[in-house]
């Protein structure tokens, strides 16, 4: 039985995905998760053979929740689902570890194809996809979108997305379980990295280099 999770912050395109699973014979979807720090928690305590990502998740990112995941089950493979199909994203979800890539216009089509393609430890990309990284790649370097988020440790990519979610340093601190004050520094060590002056500068950043989504 191959154990899939599912991580889409909604709800119908969760049941939608499901549904198309579950009719393939021996495949189990073990559980749905909402945002990518639930996505972490429910691989750390089920172990899923194959995890759905959606990108553009609350709390932790798609991508930053695939480095959680593979930095504590390598094994796990990951296709990264998302309505956006920037070369950004795209490179930005291969160098997170993942393992496929699938537009979310393409799922009815090609998601059984996709799971397949990882279930037999293969990779797996749309056409439109695999044309995007030929494209990116035969670009001269000079030529290539460089946004600086290498610059950004894990910590710091989260603590990113909470403030351009607009949340408090008292909910940023829960969440990432710190101390208020250690949030509070971490937010004003951000924007001193980033050469930044506001909060606003701050979520617009968020949202140019793909940390946080918007609809």
């Amino acid at each position: 039985m191959l154990r899939i999770l599912i991580a889409d912050d909604h709800e119908v395109a969760r049941e939608g995905i499901r549904s198309l699973l579950e009719a393939h014979p021996g495949w189990q979807v073990c559980a749905e998760a909402k945002d990518g720090r639930e996505a972490v928690d429910l691989a750390n305590q089920l172990d899923p053979d194959v995890l759905l990502l959606d990108i553009g998740m609350p709390n932790l990112n798609g991508l930053d929740a695939t480095r959680q995941i593979l930095a504590t089950k390598p094994e796990a493979r990951i296709l990264i689902l998302t309505i956006h199909d920037s070369e950004q994203a795209v490179r930005e979800g291969l160098a997170a570890g993942a393992q496929g890539f699938l537009l979310k216009s393409d799922a009815g089509r090609d998601l059984v194809a996709a799971v397949e393609a990882l279930q037999n430890r293969r990779t797996f990309f749309t056409p439109k996809v695999a044309q995007i990284m030929l494209d990116g790649y035969l670009r001269p370097n000079e030529e290539r979108d460089t946004s600086g988020q290498h610059i950004l440790t894990p910590r710091e990519r989260e603590v990113i997305q909470l403030v351009a979610e607009g949340k408090t340093t008292k909910e940023i601190a829960s969440a990432l379980k710190l101390s208020v004050k250690t949030a509070e520094t971490h937010r004003t060590n951000l924007m001193r990295k980033l050469d930044l002056h506001s909060i606003a500068n701050l979520t617009l950043y968020a949202v140019r280099n793909g940390i946080v989504q918007i609809y």
